[in-house]
């Protein structure tokens, strides 16, 4: 790509608030006359992102370029930008037209005259009347809204407010047009309609739009990009093809349209177990690597009973106006499925997938690893701001702790564990969770949830950041808070420094 087809860039950007990021390590690149799309769940930094890029806040570190100059420090006034927010901030006692001429009345423009002595200078002055009802009608004319200039803003519908806030940040023609959550507070029906019209303005104007928002209709609908946030970090970016099709890790499938998630093992060139059977994929990955596997419900076809890789009992079923909507079950496993024939509850069905149509992907969790854990003086392994009573002597096999609470290896060599840096790791069916607060180690809040066919994948974060991964088959909700309760005699060690310093 060319450098001058690129107008904004982001160098790892970070904002930090006290002792933890809403945005990390961010990096992005938008080409001009570009929609891009921001999305991800309530807190993933989005928004943040946007007033950044407004300079309504500013970047702990990091780079803001437009169009190769940094303007990561300049005040909001100072960029060639306008934001369209959620909540319209109209003025009430002004009409559509002297809401979007408003901006135009205050702004100085820059112009060429000869001073007294005939040289040449710049100066400062204000559009004419003429100049900002020429700007003013061909907003209107762009957001539909030619016959509504002397109309009261209190009067108008929400859809027709939003067109005049846009109107009012289209106007001063910025080089961007920034759009946070803008119709949040529509209802379904003008949403929609106003997600063409966007889509439309877009086209019309040729300027870059930044756009953000948690719906995702609204970023497949309108965006040339979409990047994928979750926890102030980027998930992927890349086309809203791209992301439907080939989703990166189960947070994005999982985010984007409906999935069917399953754990799975490589089991050959191109093979892959899962559902308790073997299939054909067009994805290489090392043979046993645990992996995840992500089939869309549109993807599957229901066969006669025998005719498919896998057999399946129909159990639900619902009807969605263009296809019905199936849920089967293979042994313990949810598979849903879309089809425009209709089928019977309780009827046993095959299924069967085109190799083309699995799509594997790296499996993101395997296991519980903290790699900042250390024994101490009590031989007792610290991590996650926890003391547990583990089985030390796993470091050294065939060792044991002498009454003193040494080390004792099998030749009789002595060790002191004090602050000795080990791995702790716990695998995920190994945690449980609770709602009683007081019967875990540690208290956290469930900050996401996968369906994996026959269980949830949680995370459960700690007031400290830590985060534990847990599979479950108990069903919970993003944000309950819970208590993580672990048996010591689970968590797996190994030493992580040399043991022959420790030596007494």
């Amino acid at each position: 790509m060319k450098k001058e087809d690129v107008i904004l860039e982001l160098i790892n950007v970070n904002k930090k608030y006290d002792d933890s990021f809403a945005v990390e390590n961010f990096n992005l690149y938008v080409k001009k006359g570009e929609f891009v799309t921001f999305l991800g769940p309530s807190g993933c930094g989005k928004t943040t992102t946007l007033r950044m890029i407004a300079g309504f806040e500013l970047p702990t570190s990091g780079e803001i370029l437009l169009n190769g100059k940094d303007i990561s420090q300049l005040p909001p006034f100072k960029r060639p930008l306008n934001t369209v927010f959620q909540r319209y901030a109209l003025f009430p006692h002004l009409d559509v037209y002297d809401n979007i001429a408003f901006g135009l009345k205050l702004k100085k423009i820059p112009y060429k005259t000869k001073d007294k002595k005939g040289n040449l200078v710049t100066k400062l002055r204000k559009f004419t009347r003429e100049e900002i009802d020429e700007k003013v009608t061909k907003a209107l004319k762009i957001v539909d809204l030619e016959a509504f200039e002397g109309r009261n803003v209190s009067t108008l519908s929400g859809g027709q407010q939003q067109r005049v806030a846009i109107a009012r940040a289209i106007v001063n023609e910025p080089e961007i047009l920034l759009l946070d959550e803008p119709l949040g507070a529509l209802d379904l029906k003008m949403r929609k309609e106003m997600q063409l019209e966007l889509k439309e303005m877009h086209r019309k104007l040729g300027i870059t739009f930044i756009y953000v928002t948690h719906d995702q209709e609204e970023a497949l609908t309108m965006s040339d990009t979409i990047v994928i946030m979750k926890d102030g970090q980027i998930q992927q970016i890349g086309t809203p093809l791209d992301i439907y099709n080939e989703p990166q890790n189960a947070f994005v499938a999982d985010f984007i349209g409906e999935s069917n998630i399953y754990s799975g093992t490589m089991i050959g060139e191109k093979k892959v177990r899962f559902l308790g059977k073997q299939w054909d994929c067009v994805d290489s990955f090392p043979i046993n690597e645990k992996v995840d596997v992500v089939v869309r419900p549109e993807d599957i076809k229901i066969k006669p009973l025998g005719e498919g890789n896998v057999n399946a009992k129909i159990v639900n079923k619902i009807f969605k106006g263009i296809n019905y909507q199936f849920t089967a079950m293979v042994g313990n496993n949810e598979v849903l499925i879309q089809s425009t024939n209709d089928r019977a509850i309780n009827q046993e069905v095959s299924l069967s997938i085109k190799p083309e149509l699995i799509h594997i992907m790296k499996r993101e969790f395997s296991t519980n690893r903290y790699s900042d854990a250390y024994i101490d003086k009590n031989n007792q392994v610290v991590f996650a701001g926890v003391s547990w009573d583990c089985d030390v002597t796993q470091i050294l096999p065939g060792s044991s702790l002498n009454e003193e609470g040494y080390l004792i290896s099998k030749d009789g060599k002595k060790y002191d564990l004090s602050d000795f840096d080990v791995i702790a790791d716990i695998d995920m069916h190994d945690i449980e969770i609770s709602d009683d607060l007081e019967d875990g180690n540690i208290v956290g809040e469930i900050i996401q949830m996968v369906w994996k066919g026959d269980h949830y994948q949680l995370i459960v974060r700690t007031e400290d950041e830590e985060d534990f991964v847990v599979d479950t088959v108990w069903t919970w909700n993003e944000f309950d808070k819970v208590s993580v309760k672990i048996d010591p005699k689970k968590i797996k060690l190994k030493a992580k420094a040399d043991l022959s310093k420790y030596e007494i």
